[in-house]
Protein backbone atom coordinates (compact mmCIF):
# COMPACT_ATOMS: atom_id res chain seq x y z
CA UNK A 1 0.00 0.00 0.00
CA UNK A 2 0.88 3.88 -0.53
CA UNK A 3 1.44 4.15 3.37
CA UNK A 4 3.59 1.18 3.55
CA UNK A 5 5.43 2.37 0.90
CA UNK A 6 5.99 5.97 2.46
CA UNK A 7 6.92 4.17 5.94
CA UNK A 8 9.33 2.49 3.78
CA UNK A 9 11.09 5.30 2.87
CA UNK A 10 11.06 7.16 5.59
CA UNK A 11 13.00 3.49 7.09
CA UNK A 12 15.33 3.62 4.38
CA UNK A 13 16.32 7.30 5.07
CA UNK A 14 16.95 6.64 8.86
CA UNK A 15 18.77 3.38 7.67
CA UNK A 16 21.36 6.14 5.69
CA UNK A 17 21.51 8.68 8.20
CA UNK A 18 22.55 6.01 10.46
CA UNK A 19 25.03 4.34 8.23
CA UNK A 20 26.43 8.00 7.41
CA UNK A 21 26.64 8.34 11.15
CA UNK A 22 28.35 5.13 11.83
CA UNK A 23 30.66 5.56 8.75
CA UNK A 24 31.88 9.12 10.33
CA UNK A 25 32.07 7.63 13.29
CA UNK A 26 34.33 4.47 12.59
CA UNK A 27 36.30 7.38 10.43
CA UNK A 28 36.86 8.95 13.85
CA UNK A 29 38.80 6.06 15.40
CA UNK A 30 39.63 4.08 12.10
CA UNK A 31 42.76 5.51 12.46
CA UNK A 32 44.13 3.54 15.25
CA UNK A 33 47.82 2.72 15.91
CA UNK A 34 50.44 0.06 17.60
CA UNK A 35 52.01 1.31 20.05
CA UNK A 36 55.60 0.32 20.96
CA UNK A 37 57.21 1.04 24.01
CA UNK A 38 60.42 0.41 25.90
CA UNK A 39 61.40 1.13 29.42
CA UNK A 40 65.02 -0.38 31.24
CA UNK A 41 64.38 -4.51 31.29
CA UNK A 42 61.36 -4.13 29.77
CA UNK A 43 61.72 -3.62 26.05
CA UNK A 44 59.67 -3.40 22.51
CA UNK A 45 56.59 -3.94 24.65
CA UNK A 46 52.98 -3.59 21.86
CA UNK A 47 49.92 -2.27 22.50
CA UNK A 48 47.21 -0.22 20.50
CA UNK A 49 46.10 3.23 21.29
CA UNK A 50 43.72 5.73 18.45
CA UNK A 51 43.25 9.14 17.92
CA UNK A 52 40.82 11.21 19.64
CA UNK A 53 38.77 13.83 17.58
CA UNK A 54 39.87 16.53 20.65
CA UNK A 55 42.24 16.92 23.38
CA UNK A 56 42.02 19.20 26.36
CA UNK A 57 45.99 18.79 26.37
CA UNK A 58 47.82 21.71 23.85
CA UNK A 59 49.50 19.69 21.54
CA UNK A 60 53.46 19.86 21.77
CA UNK A 61 53.26 19.36 17.89
CA UNK A 62 50.63 19.76 15.45
CA UNK A 63 51.32 18.35 11.34
CA UNK A 64 48.89 18.42 8.32
CA UNK A 65 51.14 15.71 6.41
CA UNK A 66 52.41 18.47 3.77
CA UNK A 67 55.32 19.27 5.97
CA UNK A 68 58.67 18.50 4.86
CA UNK A 69 61.98 18.79 6.68
CA UNK A 70 63.92 16.38 4.87
CA UNK A 71 63.49 12.73 3.40
CA UNK A 72 65.12 10.03 4.88
CA UNK A 73 67.39 7.58 3.34
CA UNK A 74 69.74 5.33 5.51
CA UNK A 75 70.77 4.07 8.66
CA UNK A 76 74.29 2.47 9.04
CA UNK A 77 77.18 2.05 11.42
CA UNK A 78 80.85 1.84 11.08
CA UNK A 79 83.09 -1.67 10.62
CA UNK A 80 85.96 -1.71 13.27
CA UNK A 81 88.33 -4.24 13.66
CA UNK A 82 87.80 -4.71 16.89
CA UNK A 83 84.15 -5.04 16.20
CA UNK A 84 85.08 -8.25 13.87
CA UNK A 85 86.58 -9.47 16.64
CA UNK A 86 83.57 -9.33 19.09
CA UNK A 87 81.54 -10.96 16.37
CA UNK A 88 84.19 -14.07 16.13
CA UNK A 89 83.71 -14.38 19.86
CA UNK A 90 80.19 -15.78 19.14
CA UNK A 91 79.23 -19.23 18.07
CA UNK A 92 78.56 -19.00 13.76
CA UNK A 93 74.46 -19.35 14.78
CA UNK A 94 75.18 -16.41 16.62
CA UNK A 95 77.20 -14.75 14.63
CA UNK A 96 74.08 -14.94 11.99
CA UNK A 97 71.58 -13.88 14.73
CA UNK A 98 73.38 -10.77 15.03
CA UNK A 99 73.90 -10.05 11.40
CA UNK A 100 70.16 -10.39 10.51
CA UNK A 101 69.29 -8.42 12.97
CA UNK A 102 71.70 -5.19 12.21
CA UNK A 103 71.61 -5.99 8.38
CA UNK A 104 68.88 -7.53 6.94
CA UNK A 105 66.17 -5.59 5.17
CA UNK A 106 63.10 -7.05 7.76
CA UNK A 107 65.46 -7.52 10.31
CA UNK A 108 65.51 -5.42 13.85
CA UNK A 109 67.66 -2.22 12.96
CA UNK A 110 67.65 -2.43 9.44
CA UNK A 111 71.12 -0.79 8.26
CA UNK A 112 71.80 -0.61 5.24
CA UNK A 113 74.62 1.78 4.89
CA UNK A 114 78.66 1.01 5.96
CA UNK A 115 81.59 3.22 6.91
CA UNK A 116 84.73 1.95 6.19
CA UNK A 117 88.13 3.47 7.90
CA UNK A 118 90.87 4.14 5.43
CA UNK A 119 94.04 3.47 7.50
CA UNK A 120 93.38 2.61 11.29
CA UNK A 121 91.15 4.22 13.85
CA UNK A 122 90.68 4.18 17.22
CA UNK A 123 89.10 0.64 16.66
CA UNK A 124 91.58 -0.78 14.87
CA UNK A 125 93.63 -3.58 16.93
CA UNK A 126 96.37 -0.89 16.27
CA UNK A 127 97.83 1.44 14.23
CA UNK A 128 98.39 0.41 10.49
CA UNK A 129 98.22 2.59 7.29
CA UNK A 130 97.71 1.14 3.63
CA UNK A 131 101.41 2.41 2.64
CA UNK A 132 104.13 3.38 5.24
CA UNK A 133 106.67 3.24 3.23
CA UNK A 134 108.07 7.20 3.64
CA UNK A 135 108.34 9.26 0.41
CA UNK A 136 106.46 6.39 -1.86
CA UNK A 137 104.87 9.21 -3.65
CA UNK A 138 104.08 6.65 -6.96
CA UNK A 139 101.94 4.40 -3.89
CA UNK A 140 103.70 1.17 -5.16
CA UNK A 141 103.51 0.07 -1.71
CA UNK A 142 99.98 0.43 -1.17
CA UNK A 143 98.02 -2.22 -0.07
CA UNK A 144 94.80 -3.52 1.80
CA UNK A 145 96.43 -6.87 2.64
CA UNK A 146 95.80 -6.20 6.54
CA UNK A 147 91.86 -4.90 5.47
CA UNK A 148 91.67 -8.59 3.47
CA UNK A 149 91.65 -10.35 7.45
CA UNK A 150 89.74 -7.93 9.19
CA UNK A 151 86.87 -5.40 7.61
CA UNK A 152 86.57 -7.23 3.89
CA UNK A 153 85.16 -10.04 5.43
CA UNK A 154 83.53 -8.41 8.13
CA UNK A 155 81.61 -6.08 5.20
CA UNK A 156 81.28 -9.51 3.09
CA UNK A 157 79.24 -11.11 6.13
CA UNK A 158 76.82 -7.85 5.97
CA UNK A 159 76.71 -8.00 2.49
CA UNK A 160 75.43 -11.50 2.55
CA UNK A 161 72.82 -10.22 4.90
CA UNK A 162 72.03 -7.00 2.42
CA UNK A 163 73.67 -7.51 -0.96
CA UNK A 164 72.13 -3.84 -1.31
CA UNK A 165 74.46 -2.43 1.17
CA UNK A 166 76.09 1.26 0.70
CA UNK A 167 79.56 2.17 1.80
CA UNK A 168 81.30 5.34 2.28
CA UNK A 169 84.85 5.80 3.86
CA UNK A 170 87.05 8.54 5.49
CA UNK A 171 90.86 7.75 7.30
CA UNK A 172 91.43 8.87 10.15
CA UNK A 173 95.11 9.44 10.11
CA UNK A 174 96.98 9.67 6.63
CA UNK A 175 99.85 7.64 6.23
CA UNK A 176 101.98 8.74 9.09
CA UNK A 177 104.96 9.92 6.54
CA UNK A 178 102.58 12.78 4.86
CA UNK A 179 102.23 14.21 8.35
CA UNK A 180 104.24 17.01 9.98
CA UNK A 181 105.08 15.29 13.21
CA UNK A 182 105.69 11.64 10.80
CA UNK A 183 103.13 9.86 13.11
CA UNK A 184 99.61 8.75 13.83
CA UNK A 185 98.38 10.75 16.80
CA UNK A 186 98.61 14.24 17.47
CA UNK A 187 98.41 14.47 20.51
CA UNK A 188 101.39 12.94 23.03
CA UNK A 189 100.54 10.32 25.95
CA UNK A 190 103.22 8.24 26.90
CA UNK A 191 100.97 5.04 28.10
CA UNK A 192 99.70 4.77 24.80
CA UNK A 193 102.06 6.06 22.03
CA UNK A 194 105.39 7.33 21.58
CA UNK A 195 105.08 10.31 20.51
CA UNK A 196 107.32 12.85 22.07
CA UNK A 197 105.83 15.73 24.32
CA UNK A 198 107.72 18.45 23.24
CA UNK A 199 105.95 17.31 18.91
CA UNK A 200 102.63 19.58 20.51
CA UNK A 201 104.49 22.50 19.82
CA UNK A 202 103.44 21.70 16.12
CA UNK A 203 99.91 22.40 16.84
CA UNK A 204 99.87 25.72 18.68
CA UNK A 205 102.83 26.92 17.92
CA UNK A 206 103.47 27.34 22.09
CA UNK A 207 100.50 28.94 22.94
CA UNK A 208 99.67 29.38 26.71
CA UNK A 209 96.43 29.93 26.00
CA UNK A 210 94.39 27.95 28.58
CA UNK A 211 91.08 28.55 26.91
CA UNK A 212 92.79 25.94 24.53
CA UNK A 213 93.24 23.49 26.75
CA UNK A 214 90.77 20.99 25.21
CA UNK A 215 88.44 20.61 21.97
CA UNK A 216 86.25 21.70 20.41
CA UNK A 217 87.80 25.19 21.58
CA UNK A 218 91.12 24.33 21.00
CA UNK A 219 91.67 25.88 17.22
CA UNK A 220 95.25 24.51 15.53
CA UNK A 221 97.35 27.28 13.77
CA UNK A 222 99.27 24.09 11.72
CA UNK A 223 97.48 21.53 9.27
CA UNK A 224 99.16 18.44 10.38
CA UNK A 225 99.25 17.19 6.82
CA UNK A 226 102.32 18.38 4.80
CA UNK A 227 100.78 21.35 2.37
CA UNK A 228 103.66 20.36 -0.14
CA UNK A 229 101.62 19.55 -3.51
CA UNK A 230 103.36 15.90 -4.18
CA UNK A 231 102.11 15.17 -0.63
CA UNK A 232 98.70 16.68 -1.46
CA UNK A 233 98.03 15.09 -4.77
CA UNK A 234 100.03 11.74 -3.29
CA UNK A 235 96.85 11.69 -0.97
CA UNK A 236 93.76 12.34 -3.70
CA UNK A 237 95.59 9.18 -5.41
CA UNK A 238 96.12 7.31 -2.24
CA UNK A 239 92.17 7.59 -1.56
CA UNK A 240 91.56 6.73 -5.37
CA UNK A 241 94.02 3.37 -4.95
CA UNK A 242 91.74 2.94 -1.32
CA UNK A 243 88.36 2.92 -3.87
CA UNK A 244 89.89 0.56 -6.26
CA UNK A 245 91.46 -1.73 -3.99
CA UNK A 246 88.12 -2.34 -2.37
CA UNK A 247 85.92 -2.73 -5.53
CA UNK A 248 88.99 -5.35 -6.76
CA UNK A 249 87.26 -7.76 -3.72
CA UNK A 250 83.75 -6.62 -4.60
CA UNK A 251 83.19 -3.55 -2.05
CA UNK A 252 81.87 -0.62 -3.50
CA UNK A 253 82.43 2.64 -2.10
CA UNK A 254 80.59 5.54 -2.90
CA UNK A 255 81.21 8.03 -1.20
CA UNK A 256 84.32 9.45 0.75
CA UNK A 257 85.25 12.32 2.60
CA UNK A 258 88.72 13.75 3.85
CA UNK A 259 89.17 13.39 7.64
CA UNK A 260 87.41 12.15 10.44
CA UNK A 261 87.47 15.22 13.03
CA UNK A 262 89.97 17.53 11.56
CA UNK A 263 89.19 19.26 15.05
CA UNK A 264 90.31 16.60 17.36
CA UNK A 265 93.56 16.41 18.73
CA UNK A 266 93.69 12.83 19.98
CA UNK A 267 96.47 9.81 20.96
CA UNK A 268 94.99 7.89 18.83
CA UNK A 269 94.87 8.08 14.93
CA UNK A 270 94.21 11.87 13.96
CA UNK A 271 95.09 14.85 12.12
CA UNK A 272 94.26 18.19 12.48
CA UNK A 273 93.60 20.63 9.65
CA UNK A 274 93.24 24.75 9.19
CA UNK A 275 90.06 25.80 7.15
CA UNK A 276 92.88 26.73 4.20
CA UNK A 277 94.30 23.28 4.42
CA UNK A 278 90.49 21.35 4.01
CA UNK A 279 89.86 24.18 0.95
CA UNK A 280 93.16 23.26 -0.66
CA UNK A 281 92.97 19.79 -0.14
CA UNK A 282 89.02 19.13 -1.22
CA UNK A 283 89.02 21.69 -4.08
CA UNK A 284 92.55 21.58 -5.70
CA UNK A 285 93.21 17.67 -5.13
CA UNK A 286 90.68 15.21 -3.57
CA UNK A 287 87.37 16.49 -5.53
CA UNK A 288 89.08 16.53 -9.33
CA UNK A 289 91.30 13.68 -8.76
CA UNK A 290 87.90 11.47 -7.55
CA UNK A 291 85.66 13.20 -10.57
CA UNK A 292 88.85 11.81 -12.94
CA UNK A 293 89.25 8.32 -11.83
CA UNK A 294 86.29 7.51 -10.05
CA UNK A 295 83.14 10.13 -11.57
CA UNK A 296 81.09 7.61 -9.92
CA UNK A 297 82.23 8.13 -6.41
CA UNK A 298 80.66 11.16 -4.06
CA UNK A 299 82.91 13.61 -2.11
CA UNK A 300 80.91 15.00 1.12
CA UNK A 301 82.95 17.72 3.95
CA UNK A 302 83.15 15.65 6.38
CA UNK A 303 83.25 14.80 9.44
CA UNK A 304 83.09 18.03 10.85
CA UNK A 305 83.27 17.57 14.77
CA UNK A 306 83.45 21.46 15.79
CA UNK A 307 80.82 23.87 17.09
CA UNK A 308 82.91 26.68 15.80
CA UNK A 309 80.12 28.38 13.63
CA UNK A 310 83.09 30.55 12.33
CA UNK A 311 85.51 27.98 10.92
CA UNK A 312 82.89 25.31 9.27
CA UNK A 313 81.59 29.06 7.45
CA UNK A 314 84.79 29.73 6.51
CA UNK A 315 84.86 26.25 4.65
CA UNK A 316 81.48 26.48 2.72
CA UNK A 317 81.67 30.29 2.15
CA UNK A 318 84.61 29.56 0.10
CA UNK A 319 82.84 29.74 -3.70
CA UNK A 320 84.86 26.67 -4.87
CA UNK A 321 83.43 24.40 -2.49
CA UNK A 322 79.96 23.99 -4.01
CA UNK A 323 81.56 22.47 -7.16
CA UNK A 324 84.27 20.13 -4.89
CA UNK A 325 81.55 18.31 -2.38
CA UNK A 326 77.81 17.47 -2.77
CA UNK A 327 77.27 17.36 0.78
CA UNK A 328 78.25 17.75 4.53
CA UNK A 329 79.09 15.34 7.58
CA UNK A 330 78.69 16.23 11.08
CA UNK A 331 78.98 14.48 14.34
CA UNK A 332 79.92 15.36 18.05
CA UNK A 333 80.35 19.40 18.42
CA UNK A 334 79.63 19.72 14.66
CA UNK A 335 76.10 18.79 16.18
CA UNK A 336 75.22 21.93 17.69
CA UNK A 337 75.88 24.02 14.33
CA UNK A 338 73.86 21.65 12.46
CA UNK A 339 71.28 24.13 12.24
CA UNK A 340 72.44 27.26 11.43
CA UNK A 341 74.47 26.12 8.64
CA UNK A 342 72.08 23.97 6.85
CA UNK A 343 69.52 26.87 7.03
CA UNK A 344 72.34 29.07 5.33
CA UNK A 345 73.88 26.36 3.10
CA UNK A 346 70.45 24.70 1.97
CA UNK A 347 72.10 23.40 -1.29
CA UNK A 348 73.87 20.61 -0.08
CA UNK A 349 72.86 17.00 1.48
CA UNK A 350 73.35 16.37 5.19
CA UNK A 351 74.35 13.33 6.91
CA UNK A 352 75.32 13.05 10.64
CA UNK A 353 78.55 10.78 10.70
CA UNK A 354 79.27 8.93 13.66
CA UNK A 355 76.90 8.57 16.79
CA UNK A 356 78.41 9.45 20.09
CA UNK A 357 80.21 6.80 21.69
CA UNK A 358 79.50 7.16 25.38
CA UNK A 359 82.11 5.31 28.30
CA UNK A 360 81.39 1.55 28.04
CA UNK A 361 78.46 1.96 30.46
CA UNK A 362 76.15 0.48 28.41
CA UNK A 363 72.87 1.89 30.68
CA UNK A 364 69.84 3.20 30.04
CA UNK A 365 71.13 7.12 30.09
CA UNK A 366 73.75 6.20 27.68
CA UNK A 367 70.49 5.33 25.85
CA UNK A 368 68.70 8.22 26.26
CA UNK A 369 71.70 10.24 24.95
CA UNK A 370 71.57 8.30 22.00
CA UNK A 371 67.75 8.70 21.51
CA UNK A 372 67.86 12.71 21.93
CA UNK A 373 70.65 12.63 19.16
CA UNK A 374 69.13 10.71 16.66
CA UNK A 375 65.99 12.83 17.40
CA UNK A 376 68.08 16.12 16.69
CA UNK A 377 69.93 15.19 13.60
CA UNK A 378 66.83 13.98 11.60
CA UNK A 379 64.94 17.02 12.77
CA UNK A 380 67.62 19.09 11.81
CA UNK A 381 67.81 17.60 8.03
CA UNK A 382 70.08 14.74 8.12
CA UNK A 383 68.95 12.37 5.65
CA UNK A 384 71.39 9.19 6.56
CA UNK A 385 72.29 8.64 10.31
CA UNK A 386 75.57 6.58 11.41
CA UNK A 387 76.00 4.76 14.55
CA UNK A 388 79.70 3.95 15.74
CA UNK A 389 80.11 0.15 17.17
CA UNK A 390 77.29 -2.50 16.52
CA UNK A 391 79.20 -4.95 18.68
CA UNK A 392 82.20 -5.10 21.22
CA UNK A 393 83.23 -6.92 23.93
CA UNK A 394 83.49 -6.75 27.84
CA UNK A 395 83.86 -3.19 28.89
CA UNK A 396 84.09 -2.01 24.73
CA UNK A 397 87.95 -1.08 25.66
CA UNK A 398 89.87 0.35 22.44
CA UNK A 399 93.50 -0.55 21.87
CA UNK A 400 94.50 2.72 23.06
CA UNK A 401 92.83 1.85 26.60
CA UNK A 402 89.06 4.13 26.90
CA UNK A 403 85.92 2.53 27.12
CA UNK A 404 83.50 2.72 24.69
CA UNK A 405 79.39 1.57 24.67
CA UNK A 406 77.71 -0.61 21.70
CA UNK A 407 74.79 -1.58 20.31
CA UNK A 408 75.33 -5.67 21.21
CA UNK A 409 77.73 -6.33 23.97
CA UNK A 410 79.69 -9.93 23.72
CA UNK A 411 80.96 -11.53 26.80
CA UNK A 412 84.24 -12.88 25.86
CA UNK A 413 84.36 -15.46 28.65
CA UNK A 414 80.89 -17.25 27.90
CA UNK A 415 80.53 -16.00 24.72
CA UNK A 416 77.13 -14.81 25.25
CA UNK A 417 75.64 -11.85 23.19
CA UNK A 418 73.58 -9.00 25.17
CA UNK A 419 71.20 -6.31 23.63
CA UNK A 420 71.98 -2.83 25.18
CA UNK A 421 69.52 -0.11 26.02
CA UNK A 422 71.40 1.61 23.44
CA UNK A 423 69.91 -1.60 20.87
CA UNK A 424 66.45 -0.34 21.12
CA UNK A 425 66.71 3.34 21.31
CA UNK A 426 67.90 2.44 17.62
CA UNK A 427 65.31 0.22 17.02
CA UNK A 428 62.81 2.73 18.09
CA UNK A 429 63.36 4.60 15.41
CA UNK A 430 65.20 2.10 12.43
CA UNK A 431 62.77 -0.31 12.94
CA UNK A 432 60.04 2.08 11.33
CA UNK A 433 61.45 4.80 9.79
CA UNK A 434 62.72 2.99 6.24
CA UNK A 435 63.76 5.03 3.24
CA UNK A 436 61.53 7.83 1.67
CA UNK A 437 60.18 8.19 4.91
CA UNK A 438 59.58 12.09 5.53
CA UNK A 439 60.66 13.84 8.30
CA UNK A 440 57.48 16.49 9.42
CA UNK A 441 58.29 18.06 12.26
CA UNK A 442 60.36 17.66 15.60
CA UNK A 443 60.70 19.03 18.97
CA UNK A 444 64.11 19.13 20.98
CA UNK A 445 64.12 17.40 24.24
CA UNK A 446 63.88 20.49 25.97
CA UNK A 447 63.26 21.43 29.61
CA UNK A 448 60.33 18.90 29.69
CA UNK A 449 62.52 16.22 28.86
CA UNK A 450 60.30 14.89 25.80
CA UNK A 451 62.16 14.43 22.46
CA UNK A 452 59.50 13.96 19.58
CA UNK A 453 59.41 14.02 16.13
CA UNK A 454 56.27 13.04 13.74
CA UNK A 455 57.12 11.19 10.39
CA UNK A 456 55.34 10.31 7.28
CA UNK A 457 55.57 6.99 5.66
CA UNK A 458 56.06 5.81 2.11
CA UNK A 459 52.73 4.80 2.87
CA UNK A 460 51.06 8.22 3.78
CA UNK A 461 51.01 6.80 7.14
CA UNK A 462 51.68 9.25 10.07
CA UNK A 463 54.51 7.49 12.35
CA UNK A 464 55.70 8.93 15.89
CA UNK A 465 58.88 8.44 17.91
CA UNK A 466 58.82 9.67 21.54
CA UNK A 467 61.03 9.53 24.37
CA UNK A 468 59.60 10.81 27.85
CA UNK A 469 63.33 10.71 29.91
CA UNK A 470 61.29 11.88 33.01
CA UNK A 471 61.50 10.02 36.35
CA UNK A 472 57.30 10.28 36.33
CA UNK A 473 54.72 9.23 33.34
CA UNK A 474 54.46 12.41 31.30
CA UNK A 475 51.56 12.93 29.13
CA UNK A 476 51.76 13.79 25.61
CA UNK A 477 49.38 15.00 23.12
CA UNK A 478 50.32 15.61 18.78
CA UNK A 479 47.25 17.00 16.16
CA UNK A 480 47.38 14.63 13.58
CA UNK A 481 45.69 16.53 11.21
CA UNK A 482 42.21 16.81 12.58
CA UNK A 483 42.49 14.36 15.51
CA UNK A 484 45.21 14.09 18.46
CA UNK A 485 47.56 11.26 19.63
CA UNK A 486 47.17 11.85 23.52
CA UNK A 487 48.81 9.22 25.13
CA UNK A 488 50.37 8.73 28.71
CA UNK A 489 54.48 7.71 28.15
CA UNK A 490 56.19 5.85 31.12
CA UNK A 491 58.61 7.29 33.07
CA UNK A 492 62.09 6.78 31.52
CA UNK A 493 60.60 5.22 27.99
CA UNK A 494 61.32 5.09 24.22
CA UNK A 495 57.74 4.84 22.27
CA UNK A 496 57.12 4.21 18.80
CA UNK A 497 53.53 4.71 17.23
CA UNK A 498 52.79 3.54 14.08
CA UNK A 499 49.59 3.61 11.95
CA UNK A 500 47.75 0.48 10.98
Amino acid sequence: SRQNTILMKKNLKKLCLLGSLLVGFSGVYAQSFTWISSTDNDVWKEAKTKLQISSRNTPVLSVNGTENIQTFKKWGTCFNELGWDALNMLPMEQQNTVLDNLFSPDGDLRFSMGRIPMNANDYARDWYSCDEVPGDFQLKYFNVNRDKTTLIPYVRRAKQVNPDMTFWSSPWSPPSWMKVNHYYSVRSNSKVNKLPAEAEITLYEGTDDVDKKFYPKQVAVNDYFIQDPRYLQTYADFFCKFVSAYQEEGVVISRVMFQNEPWAYSIYPACAWTPEGIIRFNVEYLAPTIKKQHPGVQVYLGTLNTNRIELVDKVLSDPRMKDAVEGVGFQWWGGQVLPEIRKKYPNYKYMQTENECGSGTFDWKAAEHTFNLINHYLGNGCEEYTFWNAILCDEGTSGWGWKQNALIRVDSKTGAATYTPEYYAVKHFSNKVVSGTKVLQYKEKGEDNLPVIVFLTPENKYLVVAGNFNDEPKNLTIQLGSKYLDVTLQAHSFNTFSMK
